[in-house]
């Protein structure tokens, strides 16, 4: 049994290191899977062809149209110049005394109205660089603020997020994005409070060391961008908020997209025993199509010139970002069906006596070795995830809950130094992981650690 688990540790391993190096996931996912395979001295090519590649077939069915829809949807806001404006009127509003929460509050509101990660860096950067200049706060203290108005309680704790780390989880649990508000709001309260504090105090001691903006940095945005004329922010905003309106109305009202099918021939002519696996993708479709054909509407005449070659970079990077992900998946469906893995999870469902703590100690542990929030979340939840909820139906446990603590363990270890948000954030902004990653590793320390709170508190008193 040794070798048997061996075998997935160091398959494990071997996928972190290479994702570290820049290798592409893609195609080492199914070579480390079927190392793994061999070492356990199961079938090679059924495993592969039966295992992994269904699994990763039916991770691009069910979350391919988010993929490509979050993509698009964030490179029309970002030809159409509305993440610019957005970006700039809460850093003008703010001024310069107030620099740090000026950039958090940018890209917090640009990812909860569902931008995708990578364009709100790209987006908020340029202002943000202007007013830290002008703050006279160091340039390091960027990616870290950046990360944490991006990368954390806008992307998986506040209710109705549209990023996919929220929306994973309704395949398993039945839930809708807008699972477990109170908890939600609480634990995304509680990272801003606390990332804040940290980049506040680093400000504090860099001031007091005497320490500026500093000079010779690399990828300086250029001062004359700032300038530009962007549109109306109130029409910057319009499409961001009719994503979440629209996302809360199909999924929670009278007009859910749940009761436009009669449920027979749901499961007659599609096979859909349950609509409500399926119902809270089909809203997050329908709200980020609106958002799409609106932001299109509110600078048609900048977005027309360049719309196909922004098309194409925004399924491109769509594609390659779920097929990554779908490696990942294909790879955990494999590894639980090796006989090591009884072991493993035995170790993890029983490193807690309550599921939610069990299943925050699994998707960090797995988010933080495949580099991944959302990989790592699809792994854990696809091997685990039925557990977790018979489990929760046995002592009268909600789903949702399940459904927000996964959500935001997943937004935890997986910011370590091999992820791919983090390498393109710091390349973006021009700066290495020796100068900037400190930062990125406190809000990563701080989400954990509220992901916890929240669990072992819910395990103590619901």
């Amino acid at each position: 049994m040794f070798i048997e688990v061996l075998a997935i540790f160091l398959s494990l391993g071997l996928l972190m290191f290479f994702a570290y190096r820049g290798f592409p996931v893609i195609v080492f996912a199914p070579i480390f899977t079927l190392l793994a395979v061999i070492l356990s001295g199961l079938a090679l090519l059924p495993s592969y062809t039966e295992t992994f590649m269904v699994n990763a077939a039916n991770y691009v069915k069910n979350f391919f149209p988010i993929f490509l829809l979050g993509a698009v949807f964030g490179k029309v806001m970002e030809m159409s110049g509305a993440a610019a404006s957005i970006a700039q009127a809460i850093v003008r509003a703010l001024g310069s005394k107030r620099a740090i929460l000026a950039v958090v509050l940018s890209g917090a509101v640009l990812t909860y109205g569902g931008v995708s990660l990578f364009v709100v860096a790209f987006a908020v950067y340029p202002f943000a660089a202007a007013i830290f200049r002008e703050a006279n706060i160091p340039k390091r203290l960027i990616p870290g603020t950046i990360a944490l108005g991006a990368f954390t309680f806008t992307m998986d704790a506040l209710p109705g997020t549209p990023q996919i780390q929220n929306i994973i989880p309704t395949t398993y649990f039945s839930t809708d994005a807008f699972a477990a508000p109170v908890v939600g709001t609480i634990g995304g309260l509680m990272v801003f409070l606390g990332g804040m504090y940290w980049l506040e105090r680093r400000r504090k001691q860099a001031e007091a060391a005497g320490e500026g903006y500093g000079e010779g940095h690399t990828n300086e945005p250029e001062l004359a961008n700032q300038e530009e004329r962007y549109p109306n922010i109130w029409l910057s905003v319009l499409p961001l908020v009719l994503v979440l309106v629209c996302n809360y109305v199909f999924s929670r009202t009278g007009l859910t997209v749940a009761s436009w099918y009669d449920p027979q021939m749901l499961e007659s002519t599609f096979a859909i025993k349950n609509v409500k696996t399926v119902t809270s993708s089909w809203a997050l479709i329908l709200a980020l199509t609106v958002g799409v054909i609106t932001a299109l509407l509110i600078n048609m005449p900048r977005v027309k010139t360049k719309l196909a070659t922004g098309l194409t970079t925004a399924a491109a990077g769509a594609l390659l970002a779920i097929f990554n992900t779908a490696s990942e998946v294909g790879f955990g469906n494999v590894v639980k069906t090796l006989p090591g893995f009884k072991v493993v999870q035995e170790w993890i469902l029983n490193s807690s006596s309550h599921p939610l703590v069990s299943e925050a100690v699994a998707v960090n542990v797995l988010a933080g070795i495949t580099g991944s929030a959302s990989g790592g979340l699809s792994i854990a939840l696809e091997v685990m995830g039925k557990q977790y909820l018979e489990i929760a139906n046995t002592i009268g446990l909600s789903p949702e809950l399940l459904h927000r603590i996964a959500s935001m363990a997943s937004g935890g270890m997986d910011t370590l130094p091999h992820n791919g948000a983090v390498i393109t954030l710091l390349a973006i902004t021009g700066l290495t992981h020796r100068q900037s990653y400190k930062d990125i590793f406190a809000i990563t320390v701080i989400k954990t650690l509220t992901v916890f709170i929240l669990a072992f508190a819910a395990s103590i008193f619901i």
